[in-house]
């Protein structure tokens, strides 16, 4: 009995006991870890075919497009293309996707959600290399409203070929379009529009080019056709390219010109230097050459003359005409004392000679023959002073007319310029500075 009635109170305490336990069981339970039934999905997806378009066999699709440029990051002259980054998003209605919801608010997924579903094949005409940037991840959104409106948004890297026109190069604007079209489906399965007009395309204010300045972006539609598919919708990003100058000013247009005036010092240099004349105008010429090369070095082979080779080449003209003057120069120089020299072992002195018409005077006549042209009259005599000796022309009363006369002084007229080769160069110094300012007055009136 007392062994009974003292495990009679035991029994309610251990029910009380056993409770805590379960309770504390149950509270300390993790519930990331309980296994539950699947969710069922707002977007069915795998009820449908996704592999035809929205509304198949019934009207074109209308697919809405926008873009924002984010950068212009080169343009090349050589390969003649240009490379964009930007921002391009379709808008477009696949009830397919439309789902139930009590606040209308849109659900934005992943690139993950993008090859389940139907999505316009858009792609860049003309395009060499593209590509959706992948960090960190692949820069994709895509955000489905409850009425089954989709926005498809990606962040891509393009370059594409831009036909430029070098003929005014570097005073020459270039214009390049961007183009969209769908790969597979016509006008009657797709139509491509932008969304907001003009309004559709956003450029960043802080977009600048080394080279250029972007003058205007604008957009166009048109419809292209394809003789093997038939028509399809393109759309047009079109921008206009302003080169600037000043770099080309300073790398080739203002040395080209100090080499062609740097030739001009030749002109002051006597002839008789012919080290300094010579090496100055091979130097001056092959500069040029070098300037010439290294601006066709960063061009395309164009089968057309470009502005700034109009201008190099005529400043290599000038230049080498330089040469060619003292080359002239030295020429009628040797010939003319090649001519003297002869003379002088003819007649080594003429002085006293009745009938003589012309005799020398070079210091090896004496004073009392040189007295002897006292007997002429003054009239009858014509005399010419050059650098070492003087020549004198004697016209004797008995053949002296005033037809042989004239004769004598336009013909001393007409060689002089042959004969003073210092005459040249003087004529040259006015000359070819004229010429250049000239040609200068021209081309930038015409290209500028």
């Amino acid at each position: 009995m007392l062994d009974g009635e003292a495990a009679l109170p035991s029994c309610p305490l251990q029910k009380v006991l056993g409770r805590t336990r379960s309770h504390s069981y149950k509270k300390n339970l993790d519930v990331t870890k309980i296994r539950t039934g699947k969710p069922q999905p707002l977007l069915r997806v795998d009820d449908h075919d996704f592999t035809m378009r929205p509304a198949f066999g019934g009207p074109a699709i209308p697919v809405g497009m926008d873009v924002q440029v984010e950068s212009l990051d080169s343009i090349s002259e050589v390969d003649m293309d240009f490379t964009m980054t930007l921002y391009l998003r379709h808008y477009w209605k696949d009830e397919r996707l439309a789902f139930p919801s009590t606040s209308n608010k849109s659900m934005t997924f992943d690139g993950r959600l993008v090859k389940k579903i139907w999505v316009p094949d858009v792609f860049f005409v003309h395009s060499k290399r593209s590509f959706i940037h992948d960090t960190t991840t692949d820069n994709i959104m895509l955000r489905v409203f409850p009425d089954g409106h989709v926005l498809y948004s990606m962040r891509i890297t393009v370059t594409a070929m831009c036909n430029m026109d070098f003929s005014h190069f570097p005073l020459d604007s270039q214009t390049c379009s961007l183009e969209l079209e769908s790969y597979a489906y016509t006008d009657e399965d797709l139509m491509l529009y932008w969304k907001n007009g003009d309004e559709s395309l956003k450029t960043d204010e802080k977009i600048s080019l080394s080279q250029f300045l972007i003058q205007k972006f604008h957009t166009t539609s048109r419809l292209a056709f394809y003789s093997s598919t038939g028509w399809y919708n393109r759309l047009y990003i079109t921008f206009t390219l302003h080169r600037h100058i000043f770099f080309f000013l300073l790398q080739t247009y203002f040395p080209a010109t100090l080499m062609v005036m740097l030739s001009w010092v030749s002109f002051w240099i006597d002839h008789r230097a012919v080290p300094a004349r010579v090496s100055l105008g091979i130097m001056t010429v092959l500069t040029m050459f070098t300037i010439i090369t290294g601006v066709n070095a960063s061009m395309p082979r164009v089968s057309y003359i470009k502005a700034v080779d109009i201008y190099l080449w005529v400043s290599f003209v000038f230049v080498f005409l330089s040469v060619l003057e003292y080359a002239a120069v030295n020429y009628l120089t040797t010939v003319q004392e090649r001519k003297e020299r002869k003379l002088r072992e003819k007649f080594p002195c003429m002085c006293g000679m009745s009938h003589s018409r012309t005799m020398m005077l070079d210091g090896s006549c004496s004073e009392s023959e040189a007295n002897s042209l006292a007997g002429y009259p003054r009239s009858h005599i014509l005399t010419e002073e050059r650098q070492d000796k003087i020549v004198v022309h004697l016209a004797l009363s008995t053949e002296s007319s005033s037809s042989r006369k004239k004769g004598l002084l336009k013909g001393q007229m007409g060689l002089r310029l042959f004969q003073n080769t210092h005459t040249i160069d003087k004529y040259f110094r006015l000359i070819f500075p004229a010429s250049y300012i000239f040609f200068n007055i021209i081309y930038w009136s015409v290209f500028s």
